[in-house]
């Protein structure tokens, strides 16, 4: 049986640094599909992105944190070369 909201777990940050901890990407229902053979590297999506969902290292995109993207769709709407879709979350 599902619980009501009232009756829903609160996951409380109680301190600084343990943001991580939290497995945040559950909430989405879409998330961002990232096209490597697209993308020229601009990090227009690492920029934006709200969550720090952009897995970037030595300035290049690798790819995206699933565990902690909410699916927002700014990295695919900020991106001039289509190299990110939303699409349906798979659960």
């Amino acid at each position: 049986m599902k619980k009501n909201w009232k009756e829903v777990e609160i996951a409380l940050i109680t301190k600084g640094g343990t943001a991580e901890e939290f497995k945040t990407g559950d909430w989405r229902s879409e998330k961002p599909l990232y096209k490597s053979d697209k993308c020229k590297q601009c990090l227009q999506c690492w920029l934006f992105c709200p969550d720090s969902s952009i897995i970037v290292k030595d300035g290049k995109m690798l790819g995206i944190d699933y565990d902690h993207c909410k699916g927002c769709g700014i990295c695919s709407k900020v991106c001039p070369f289509d190299a990110i879709d939303m699409v349906k979350e798979e659960k």
